[in-house]
């Protein structure tokens, strides 16, 4: 796809997600927790996701007919197979950070990419408290909110602000992962959990966290947030500074400290 195309798709995608924000932040107000779900342990869902992801996935029909999804809810509305030559695929969270949601926590956001074939060629955020939308399309930058954005400039991670996650479900790992943050503690101005992987991209895509780590991911957390942060000057990599960011299940993004974080990481990280 020509630059010009990508760009009318993102607004389209953004004008998408201010109208799905608005049905998000009107049940927020009033959420009854008698009305959560469980999909596995500690892994939490509700109404409003699933409701959500109807709308976008409506949406995003008529935006791009041949395109297949992949929805964390698993919506299809009964799709029609479509002739799809380039291989486009949407890959949806219709509330990243739905633990936060349900608590009353204020981070949490719409995430929408678009593939083509193994590349995110569009990615938009959408934090719905502060009402950001932070998007990209490929090889046309970052914005939040109409104005670009970029990565720190901090050089080392003793200048930088860290975001990761914490497992909530496959604790197999969690020597390693502790070992990590045990040295990054000491080594930067500090780490901070927001409970949004899409929301910590986009943050390090903007400047306010130098970077962000975390493994036991889904392709529709991280999937828009990659872009955002490649275009807006930072790097990309899993846990061996590889290309299996998206669908690898751990990522590190970051912006000149990025070298630093992934050596860290492997030190302590064995597969």
């Amino acid at each position: 796809m020509q630059k010009e195309e990508l760009a009318l798709i993102c607004q389209q995608v953004i004008l998408l997600t201010e109208e799905t924000g608005k049905f998000i932040r009107q049940e927020a107000a009033a959420f009854d927790k008698a009305k959560i779900e469980y999909k596995g342990i500690n892994d939490l869902v509700s109404y409003v996701d699933k409701e959500t992801e109807k709308m976008l996935v409506k949406g995003l029909i008529e935006i791009l007919p041949q395109a297949s999804f992949i929805t964390e809810e698993g919506t299809t509305l009964d799709l029609v197979p479509q002739d799809n030559p380039h291989n486009l695929r949407w890959i949806i969270d219709p509330l990243d950070g739905t633990t936060n949601f349900i608590h009353q926590l204020p981070i949490f956001a719409i995430s929408i990419a678009l593939m083509q074939e193994d590349e995110v060629i569009v990615g938009v955020v959408h934090e719905i408290n502060r009402d950001e939308c932070f998007y990209a399309w490929l090889g046309g930058g970052a914005f939040c909110n109409g104005s670009p954005i970029s990565v720190s400039p901090a050089k080392t991670l003793s200048e930088g602000l860290l975001a990761t996650g914490f497992p909530y479900y496959n604790f197999d790992r969690i020597n390693a992962y502790l070992s990590i943050l045990n040295e990054l503690m000491r080594n930067t101005h500090g780490l901070r959990r927001m409970g949004s992987a899409a929301v910590d991209l986009a943050y390090v895509a903007c400047g306010r966290f130098e970077g962000y780590f975390e493994y036991n991911l889904k392709p529709w957390d991280v999937a828009a947030g990659v872009l955002l942060v490649q275009e807006a000057g930072g790097f990309v990599g899993d846990f061996h500074g590889g290309k299996d960011y998206v669908f690898g299940r751990q990522i590190v993004a970051a912006n000149a400290t990025y070298a630093e974080l992934l050596k860290i990481i492997e030190q302590h990280w064995i597969d």
